[in-house]
């Protein structure tokens, strides 16, 4: 019997802290079903009186001229690149840490790690004036390119998971005639997809909800990413379509919930076994 009370409270517990942690979530939905002045006056309301689905074609027409349609191209073309550009690199530099002898290693894995106590507010203005030197505002460039060099968390996400990968494996593979690269492609990369998809998922996220780089670098609404194309839908100088802003809010969040749901086992596997070692 007691057994069952600690089961109850706790199931209760999370049920409450569930509903506390989905309640932002489901009240957006709500409000994207509402017209203008009743996501105010019915703020406490779960349920909306009369369903406004044509919200989400109001919202989807956009502005300037330019719908969502092409804010999604946008933020997709930014994060698909982002993505395979941090997480090919972060897993290159990950394998030479944990398996290349080179002079440096851990001074420069050192000054890795520290890069990841830097705010991103200190690098900005540096980063801000080279991309202006080079020609590439107003482009998507400064938002791809430098993901191309590594992400210092994912760095050492991926090296811990291959650190937990037997020396002995590299070294049956290099016996039998393969080349160090061969051997991590054929041996090392396989055992370390968890780790990678884990990072992925990450990536995406980060990328997909990421608004201080597009509203810097970005100046054209053509060029606008979902998340910047959601602030510059609320004009403080004129009536904004609250239930219209809503409803592309929650259709912002129809790529990261596909993501999460198909790949969610990966992120599970990855975090728990990126900790073990050899």
């Amino acid at each position: 019997m007691a057994a069952r009370k600690y089961a109850f409270v706790n199931y209760t517990l999370l049920c409450l802290i569930t509903l506390v942690m989905i309640y932002p979530v489901l009240w957006m939905l709500s409000s994207s079903l509402k017209n203008g002045p009743e996501v105010f006056s019915t703020a406490s309301s779960l349920i909306p009186k009369n369903p406004h689905f044509e919200n989400y074609i109001q919202g989807w027409k956009g502005f300037a001229g330019v719908s969502f349609t092409t804010f999604f191209k946008n933020s997709l073309v930014v994060v698909i690149w982002s993505t395979i550009g941090s997480v090919t690199s972060s897993t290159l530099i990950a394998y030479g840490f944990a398996r290349i002898r080179f002079v440096g290693r851990k001074f420069w894995f050192v000054c890795m790690m520290l890069t990841m106590m830097l705010p991103p507010e200190i690098v900005m203005i540096p980063q801000y004036i080279l991309f202006n030197k080079l020609g590439w505002l107003n482009t998507f460039l400064p938002l791809i390119l430098p993901t191309f060099f590594g992400t210092p968390f994912f760095v050492f996400l991926i090296m811990q998971f291959i650190r937990s990968i037997p020396r002995d494996l590299e070294e049956a593979a290099v016996i039998d005639g393969c080349t160090r690269w061969t051997a991590f492609l054929r041996i090392v990369f396989p055992m370390v997809v968890p780790a990678v998809v884990t990072c992925a998922i990450f990536s995406f996220y980060w990328r997909w909800e990421e608004f201080i780089g597009p509203l810097v670098y970005l100046s054209n609404p053509k060029l606008y990413t979902v998340s910047l194309a959601l602030k510059m839908f609320s004009d403080p100088d004129a009536v904004t379509d609250w239930g219209a802003l809503f409803a592309m809010s929650v259709a912002s969040l129809v790529p990261i919930l596909i993501v999460f749901f198909i790949f969610q086992r990966y992120v599970m596997e990855g975090i728990a076994t990126s900790g073990l070692k050899g």
